[in-house]
């Protein structure tokens, strides 16, 4: 199917518009005509220099034992990284945090009846992989910031455990009240489980990788093909991310000095229940014993039984105690300065620390960061100077929760505010299609940037491919835009990795970057993740690892050396009319379907089932959702168009119109580097006031997924209406105030182009 996809691919490129091209004959975003022509050919020298070899030869050595935080591999791929950065010229220095990191000390998880069964709780060595046997040095599998506990009770199956999966164990009449719960991981980030299994009275959640999602349901499992085998078990930091990651006790400052830190029994952000991750093997025997109502089409998964969801009558014992620890975190930070505006900054990141071995994650996204630095060392060789300060990060401690990013970012908040021009973030690689997500004000950028990249297999532009891929196998009006819109759209941001504190805490201007789509796997977060996988399955040659080092590379030059920082407003403008009109159709759906539910329920449509096994239980009537007051985002919406076309016309006139280099653009620069910092709000969101950001935020209830326009998304999602009510009054606000920021750059320049 593959094959004939790619087929049909390739032949469909040829019938897409040719206006889709790269002309290079026309200046660059950003840039002037002649300052174009000077970035062009370093950026033609830059993308020759990243090699697949190189990168090859780093993850073997970064992935080549297990490099958790607080292990000694850990602190050695630090200092290895350090001295790369030196070797290339950077000013480079390790920046140190401490931080709070449970390790697991007891793990129990035991079927006490029907029948005894104590899980294996191990992932074994596979003999064809010689890095999975180093078991003294590996960290068990489990779940960082679980809180300790040992339990005992009945089991509940909850399926992905989500607000709506209980939605449905209601109508089935069942209770997870002083339960232990089982629920599988996908459909939302691991940490949701526990926090809404905790909400409805459970004692204790297991976490297992059903083989319908990661496993043999998809094909062929480790070591014989890539998905995960009956012993993989997916490790995970389960701390409330939602509410603000990093360290949990030292919310909204540095861990560092003699800092103020909670005591872990206050921190808000640590689970209210134990939690443990075990593999479908572990697992099955434990469902095998649930009998009552069988669970509905959405919670059956792969493995050969019937998904009963109880209670009982298995019951299970569970235990979790960890060492609750401070360890240090090592942030690599390495620096070129900027030659003529210093005081800006171009933000690059990713992280070196792993669960295990971690070649996928986050090694192949390291070694791509790795060979664009060292790029940019050949070009200082060679004479290069950016106009503005690079600077490269080497995160710790991402996986228990963006803990060296964070803590970064929050030690050093008030500079990142004052001279952050953009963070660019990857996390791991693939195979693929290039795949982007960020701040909208970055989407003209980015697909300016995809146009001149190559894709390595198929000898056509990343954009384009991307373009044929849309238009082909995407949703119905995704197909149309694909076709039709000048630029293809970016997704937006949640969590999940080390642009969070950057972008929902600061308001610094984001992208998180990475090629993927061709290259499933279950190997996540367990042993199986290493050099040998990674070299047998994925990006084998490596060449998905230059095509990312030659598309952020390109980005961080064009950023550094951009005569007109390169922000679009119009794809941001009509990227929130379309965010807008998605809550005004959300509130429509509310409201309707409470009718049609209260009208069931006038009819009798729920006093008694045809299915004696599955009795349902009848939901109380609910008040119908409120008209909602968009007016004010109306308004804003308006003047956000106005400003956008305004500040288009203004930068392209004066690109256009400049003849030699361009001069006095340094407070220009600076007030578009703000615009972003005027989407955020001091006072935060609803009960987390560590997010800021009022245009995007992971979802309290999705975790990593974004949430856009979060205050009123989530108030019409929760019921809360008042409060839906007035976060649009503050987004609007926001957004009056983005325009101002935005028609006052207009206004510089268009006195700069007289």
């Amino acid at each position: 199917m593959r094959r004939v996809f790619l087929a049909i691919l390739l032949t469909f490129l040829t019938l897409l518009p040719l206006s889709a091209a790269s002309h290079d004959d026309e200046p660059l975003f950003g840039f002037t005509a002649a300052s174009s022509l000077a970035e062009r050919d370093w950026e033609t020298k830059f993308r020759a220099i990243p090699s697949p070899q190189i990168m090859r030869d780093s993850m073997q050595r970064l992935s080549a034992r297990p490099h958790h935080v607080g292990s000694p591999y850990d602190k050695q791929n630090a200092e290895w990284i350090l001295a790369q950065f030196k070797s290339w010229g950077f000013d480079a220095q390790i920046e140190t945090f401490d931080v709070l990191f449970p390790t697991p000390k007891e793990r129990v998880v035991e079927l006490l009846e029907p029948t005894r069964f104590v899980a294996k709780l191990q992932e074994p060595p596979v003999a064809q992989d010689p890095t999975s046997n180093q078991q003294s040095e590996q960290l068990p599998s489990y779940n960082a910031y679980s809180i300790d506990g040992d339990v005992t009770g009945q089991l509940v199956y909850v399926n992905y455990g989500l607000p709506r999966d209980y939605e449905e164990l209601d109508r089935l009449g069942v209770s997870v009240q002083g339960k232990i719960v089982i629920a599988r991981y996908g459909a939302s980030w691991r940490g949701i489980k526990p926090k809404v299994a905790a909400e409805h009275g459970a004692i204790g959640c297991i976490i297992y990788s059903d083989p319908r999602d990661d496993g043999y349901y998809h094909g062929d499992v480790f070591p014989d093909g890539p998905m995960r085998n009956e012993n993989g078990v997916q490790r995970g930091s389960v701390l409330d991310m939602p509410i603000y990651p990093g360290d949990p006790l030292t919310p909204g400052v540095g861990a560092k000095g003699d800092v103020k830190r909670l005591a872990i029994k206050d921190a808000p952000t640590i689970t209210k229940i134990p939690v443990l991750p075990i593999s479908y093997g572990d697992a099955k025997p434990l469902l095998a014993a649930l009998k009552g109502p069988m669970g509905p089409e959405s919670f059956r998964g792969a493995l050969p039984i019937p998904y009963h969801v109880g209670p009982g009558p298995a019951k299970v014992h569970l235990r979790v105690i960890s060492n609750w620890d401070i360890k240090p975190v090592y942030d690599v930070i390495a620096k070129i300065p900027g030659s003529e505006a210093p005081d800006q900054w171009v933000v690059r990141g990713n992280h070196h620390d792993g669960w295990v071995n971690g070649a996928e994650d986050p090694i192949s996204g390291q070694i791509a960061l790795l060979e664009e630095a060292r790029a940019m060392g050949e070009l200082l060789k060679q004479g290069w100077k950016p106009k503005r300060t690079i600077i490269y990060c080497a995160w710790d401690g991402e996986e228990p929760m963006l803990l060296g990013s964070t803590e970064w970012a929050e030690y050093h908040a008030d500079e990142l505010k004052q001279h952050a021009a953009i963070y660019i973030n990857t996390d791991g690689n693939g195979r693929g299609y290039l795949e982007v997500e960020g701040s909208h004000s970055l989407e003209k950028f980015v697909n300016t940037v995809a146009r001149d990249i190559t894709d390595p297999e198929k000898n056509i532009s990343v954009w384009k491919r991307g373009q044929a891929q849309r238009s082909l196998r995407g949703r119905p009006e995704d197909r149309k835009e694909a076709r039709t819109r000048a630029d293809l759209r970016i997704g937006a941001l949640g969590s999940g990795s080390d642009y969070t504190a950057f972008l929902d805490h600061l308001g610094v201007a984001s992208l998180n970057v990475g090629y993927g789509g061709e290259d499933d796997g279950g190997i996540y977060h367990s042993i199986y993740d290493d050099f040998y996988w990674f070299t047998h399955f994925a990006d084998t040659d490596f060449v998905y690892g230059r095509a990312l080092s030659q598309t952020v590379g390109t980005m961080v030059l064009r950023f550094a050396d951009a005569d007109v920082l390169p922000y679009d407003f119009s794809d941001f403008a009509d990227t929130v009319r379309k965010y807008s009109d998605e809550l005004k159709a959300l509130l429509k759906t509310r409201q309707d379907e409470t009718r049609d539910r209260n009208q069931a329920l006038d009819d009798g449509a729920f006093n008694a089932t045809s299915d004696p096994r599955r009795p349902t239980v009848a939901p109380a009537k609910e008040d119908v959702p409120p008209f909602l007051n968009f007016t004010p985002l109306d308004n804003a919406q308006a003047m956000l168009d106005r400003s956008a076309e305004r500040y288009s016309k203004a930068v392209k006139s004066f690109t256009s119109r400049a003849t030699g280099p361009a001069q006095g653009l340094q407070g220009l620069n600076g007030m578009l580097a703000q615009t972003e910092r005027r989407l955020t709000n001091p006072e935060g969101l609803p009960r987390r006031p560590w997010y800021q950001h009022l245009i995007y935020a992971p979802g309290f209830y999705t975790g990593y997924g974004s949430k856009t326009l979060p205050g009123v998304r989530e108030g019409i999602e929760e019921k809360r209406y008042q409060e839906a009510e007035q976060q649009i009054t503050r987004v609007a606000k926001a957004l009056q105030d983005y325009s101002a920021a935005i028609d006052a750059a207009t206004a510089e320049l268009e006195k700069l182009a007289r």
